[in-house]
Formats: structure tokens, sequence, C-alpha cells
């Protein structure tokens, strides 16, 4: 039968992603319990909420079968969070206190390249000069570290009095944070709606994000929860919806541009972002082939009366891209031209949007 020890021995090997120790020393094992029928654990994060208990989890019986056999049982992992009684409480900080505008890139189903605009939008921003900074919301399926090509980046964290802050990668002019920097690429993130909700206000109240023009937050498809924790927490200053001009994808846009414009909410729609607007082969590159449909983004431009901000063409070297880490933004081909004048058209937007606009404020829901 195994022993105590050998268990505590193997659990020294989980690492905590934001404290950078295992969970042994940081007294996050309280109990092990080792029988004939398998393990049992009983963790005492410092937090309730803490976001990485999943992957906590998930490490912990990996490299349990790992170590002993895939027929070793971890019957359970209970969590009993460390009760903290008379803790002086901080000065809450000031969200974001540097960041002049917030812009929420959306698109209302997965697989339309919304990731894709969000990476390019920001480095052309950043090459036109604007400070800039990308943060990868998309808590359940994160791109954005491949299409840095950083995938196995992990950010720096510094003491801040009793805060951690972590400090984002710099690429391209961008600073970015992304839960792909804090978890294994290989591991499925499972998460309850409040904790990702929670990791997203760590990234946002944490980050060092400094002075910039514009923060670019890529959100997942859809409507969820992790939208509503955005506009509690920030004043977003406007959307843009990404979609191709296929009509099931219009469809899901629709809501997208209906959920920012509810009463409510009320964030402003920048416009729409038609992505995969038509084919060029290389060899034939004045030819357009509308494989996903023609101008459907145009069509429900006018219906919806939200402006068009762009239209990118399906080339090969965006995909090529995004898979090496290297933006087609920052190259001076058509595909790249499509992100520059895109990155002019959302200048101006915010621009009119906040001479002629109010003030976005933090939704207060009670």
């Amino acid at each position: 039968m195994l022993s105590e020890k050998q268990v505590t021995d193997v659990l020294r090997k989980v690492i905590h992603p934001e404290k950078k120790k295992d969970i042994v020393s940081l007294g996050m094992v309280e109990r092990i319990t080792v029988g004939s029928s398998g393990i049992s654990l009983v963790l005492t994060p410092e937090k309730s909420n803490d976001p990485f208990i999943g992957s906590l989890k998930s490490s912990i019986v990996r490299l349990v079968k790992d170590e002993f056999g895939a027929d070793t049982v971890v019957n359970d992992i209970r969590v009993e969070p460390k009760v903290n009684v008379g803790k002086k409480q901080e000065p809450a900080r000031e969200v974001l206190p540097g960041v002049t505008n917030i812009i929420a890139v959306s698109s209302g189903k997965g697989g339309v390249g919304k990731s894709t605009v969000a990476v390019n939008l920001s480095v052309a921003l950043a090459a036109k000069g604007y400070t800039v900074g990308l943060l990868d919301a998309d808590i359940y399926g994160p791109s954005v570290p491949m299409m840095f090509g950083e995938g196995d980046y992990r950010p720096d964290v510094r003491r801040e009095g009793e805060n951690d802050i972590l400090v984002p990668l710099i690429k391209y002019g961008v600073r970015v944070l992304s839960i792909g920097f804090f978890v294994d690429p290989a591991e499925a993130i499972v998460w309850r709606g409040p904790m990702a909700s929670n990791f997203l206000k760590q990234l946002i109240t944490r980050g060092e994000w400094g002075e910039l023009d514009f923060l670019l937050v890529d959100l997942p498809p859809g409507t969820s929860d992790i939208h509503l924790t955005l506009v509690q927490e920030v004043p977003v200053t406007g959307a843009i919806v990404v979609s191709t001009p296929q009509e099931v994808a219009l469809a899901d846009a629709v809501k997208g541009i209906s959920m920012f414009r509810s009463e409510k909410i009320n964030v402003p729609v920048l416009g729409l972002v038609e992505n995969m607007s038509w084919f060029t082969p290389a060899e034939l590159p004045g030819n357009r082939y509308y494989i996903f449909g023609k101008e459907g983004c145009k069509a429900l431009s006018g219906k919806m009366d939200v402006p068009l901000l762009g239209q990118i063409p399906v080339v090969q070297s965006i995909c090529e891209g995004g898979d090496a880490g290297h933006p087609v933004a920052l190259d001076g081909n058509a595909a790249g031209r499509a992100f520059m004048d895109l990155a002019d058209e959302v200048a101006e937007k915010v621009h009119i949007r906040n001479v002629t606009g109010k003030p976005t404020e933090r939704l207060k829901i009670n």
C-alpha cells in the first residue's frame, strides 16, 4: 500500500500557476488519506474562488497515475478554503486608471476568426503609433498565445503591497495577457462560470497595463457570464462584432449586437467586421470567390444601422501567420493592408463616439 509520504512527494510536483510554488509548500494540502480503495485529499486554498482549483485537481490526478500506475484511484479531492478572520483589507485599486479606451471584440458564434481579428487589429493599431493592450478573455479557448508565437510564455509576477501584479507579454508593440499563459495548452479548461469570471477579474485588476490608448478584449463567442463580468468591472468604450457573410453566422451576430445595445448593458457598437469575405488564390490575385456568401455583413449593417468597419479576405497568409505567431498585419500584402485600414476605421469610430456620446459607465447589478 502507498504511504502518505509517497503521495506528498508527488504533490510537490503540482505547481500553483499564480503562486509559482508547489501546493505542499503553499500549505494547501490539509489532509491525505491512503486506503485500499484509493487516495483522498483535502485542499485548503487561500481563496474560496481560486480559479486554478480545477486545473490543480486535474494535475494531481494525472501525476498520481503517472507515478503509481493508471489503476491508482483518486477517490475525492475536497476543497475547504482557509478562514482568515480579522485580516485588514487593502484599499481597492482603481481599475485600469491609465487606459483611455476599452474595446470589446466579440462574435455571435465560434469559428468566424474573432481572435484573428483581435490580434491583427491590436498589432495594426500599435504599428500606427498607439499604445495598445490585448486581454484574451476567451477563457475556454485561448488562441492568442499561439498567434503571438508565445505558447510557452509565463508572465512574471511582482509584489505590490499584498497584491500580486501580473506583468504582460510585450510583443509587436502590444501588451498581452491570456489565460493561455497560465495553463497547459494540452489540458482542457473545465471551469464553472464564477471561476472563469473571477479569473477574468484578476487579469483586469492585477495586470500591469500601464498607460494605453486602447485595450482590446477578445471575448468568448456568444453571450455569457464573461461578457457581463467585463461590463461590470470596467466602462467599455465600444464593441466590435465579427462575423462571416454566412447566414448562420449573421443570425448569431444579430444577438451579439442586441446584447450590447440592450437597455441594461448599453455599450455602443462601433461596427461590424466581415471576416472571410471572399477567397483570393495567390496565383489569381485579381479574382474573388464568395464561398461564404456575398456582402452579408454589409446587408446586416444597413438593417441594424451599424457601421461596416472592414472586410477581410480569406488568404493563406492569414492562416499561416496565425499558426506561426507572425500576425499578417505586419506584412504589406493585401491582407495586411486590410487590417491597417480596419485600424484606421476603428480609431475614427472611437474618436467620434467619444466626442458625440456620453462616457460609458460600469454596469451595476443589484
